[in-house]
């Protein structure tokens, strides 16, 4: 039977007898870390087109942006191969 390591299960140690987290309970809290990161908002100063290096669906706030350029989302993850390309305002 086959395991899926991402998921924490009751019937399952989430600790080695050593104190040390289970392969189980690592990955899973990886992945929890990993949601939650992607749900803070970036923010600086200025845009963040070139700048900031980010995956898609991230979120950034220029804190001295005026209404209508305040928010910007990194609609795809690079533009030939530069992670800090792809944001649009929003």
């Amino acid at each position: 039977m086959a395991i899926d390591n991402n998921e924490l299960s009751f019937d399952r140690p989430i600790v080695e007898l050593n104190g040390t987290l289970t392969l189980q309970s690592r990955n899973y809290f990886t992945a929890l870390e990993d949601l939650i990161k992607e749900q803070i908002v970036l923010s600086g100063i200025g845009s963040p087109e070139g700048v900031v290096e980010a995956k898609a669906t991230r979120r950034y706030m220029d804190t001295t942006g005026v209404s209508g350029s305040v928010m910007y989302i990194k609609q795809v993850d690079d533009i030939a191969g530069d992670t800090s390309m792809g944001w649009v305002l929003s």
